[in-house]
């Protein structure tokens, strides 16, 4: 069993979803594990773009296997499309961390 905690952080989007892996653990600094962008095209129809994010995500949990999944919560959006398009992301890390049984922040 690992000493450590490692962590997916999430910052979702449904063009541009940004996504690091970190570990740390009590009283030492944490390390970057990996970083990456999820993309998907605006001209992608909508459950492509989102079955895109699931497949990158999925793979992000089974090549670095986090013990967490942290995401990113929206404050405010004036743009509406811009809000439910990030809601969709968000939404599909979350499913993606409860099919793995791992707790979200």
């Amino acid at each position: 069993m690992r000493s450590h905690t490692r962590v997916l952080a999430v910052d979702p989007g449904l063009t541009r979803l940004g996504l690091a892996v970190v570990e740390g653990s009590v009283g030492r600094p944490l390390t970057m594990q990996h970083v990456d962008v999820l993309t998907t095209p605006a001209d992608l129809a909508i459950e492509k773009r989102l079955h895109r994010l699931e497949a990158g995500l999925e793979a992000a949990v089974a090549a670095h296997r986090p013990d967490v999944v942290a995401i990113e919560r929206v404050f405010s959006q004036h743009n509406v499309r811009t809000a439910m398009g990030t809601a969709q992301a968000s939404a599909i890390a979350m499913l993606v961390a409860a099919r793995h049984g791992l707790p979200m922040h």
